[in-house]
């Protein structure tokens, strides 16, 4: 990658308390109107509007999923024999030409776009792997307070790199809590949360169900949905991608509108960066 690329990517940082609050957001659930869905079935797109969710859908076939799994390997040695912790391969859709790729797979853009529409931007790409018995969890939490993002027309799919199960804690959702707005959360600063915000009362939305998946398998959730997984505590390594995406009209703020590249359709305003291919694998 270009050095001075890195280096402006390397500034894009995790907005603070004080920095979001100076952002005007809509953090609002914007159901998704679509009468002629060309991946999705209708029911699909009532459940994703009643539930927050969609799972599983097939995804990657074995052989390309096992690409996947190589190169993220190699990128994982690499992380780790630098001193970085397994979580910390993030914005890799700029960083590395294969998930620049792999964020505008047909499998997976085709039923966001049913949900968020045709003009679509894709916009995070980050590597969550717990490692065996690793005792990191991440905690119950929303998407949305943590993004200078507005309106709230994005959606994370979740790729299934290694199965991910129960045993190797597989993340959870809350179904239907993406109907109560932004809930109250509060931060923590615990070595072993892998996320700085916590909605400590979760269990009060519902009963969580397991997102398990196979590998190559991925799921679908919204912005404002509770999710988060317990520690691994099993011998089974659990890793997987998520990938964010959002309509094209969709507002970014304090240097986000730079992660933007466009997968699908038009941005009419020329509002996300749309940087071009990296050219590392």
């Amino acid at each position: 990658m270009n050095e001075k690329r890195m280096k402006d990517l390397n500034l894009i940082s995790e907005p603070t308390e004080e920095e979001l609050s100076q952002v005007a957001r809509d953090l609002n659930f914007e159901k998704t109107r679509n009468d002629d869905p060309q991946a999705l079935s209708l029911s699909q797109i009532n459940q994703y509007n009643e539930l927050g969710y969609l799972m599983p859908f097939s995804g990657l076939p074995a052989d390309e999923i096992e690409e996947v799994r190589i190169f993220f390997d190699q990128i994982l040695k690499e992380t780790i024999a630098a001193g970085n912790s397994s979580y910390s391969i993030s914005t890799a859709h700029l960083k590395f030409g294969k998930i620049y790729d792999l964020m505008g797979h047909p499998a997976i853009i085709e039923p966001v776009k049913d949900l968020l529409g045709e003009d679509l931007v894709a916009w995070g790409a980050h590597f969550f792997c717990k490692m065996p018995k690793d005792g990191k969890r991440v905690p119950w939490h929303q998407d949305c307070p943590y993004w200078p993002l507005t309106p709230t027309r994005t959606a994370t799919v979740w790729l299934a790199i290694d199965d991910a199960t129960p045993e190797n804690a597989n993340m959870r959702f809350i179904p239907g809590s993406h109907l109560d707005g932004v809930i109250k959360y509060e931060m923590s600063d615990s070595p072993d949360d892998v996320l700085s915000r916590e909605v400590k009362n979760a269990g009060e939305f519902g009963k969580p169900v397991d997102a398990t998946l196979q590998a190559g398998q991925f799921s679908i959730h919204c912005d404002l949905l509770l999710h988060g997984s317990e520690a691994n505590r099993s011998s089974k390594r659990r890793s997987g991608l998520t990938m964010r995406y959002a309509a094209a009209e969709v507002k970014a703020y304090l240097g986000w509108e730079q992660k933007g590249i466009l997968v699908s359709g038009k941005d009419a305003s020329g509002h996300w960066a749309n940087l071009p291919r990296p050219q590392s694998s």
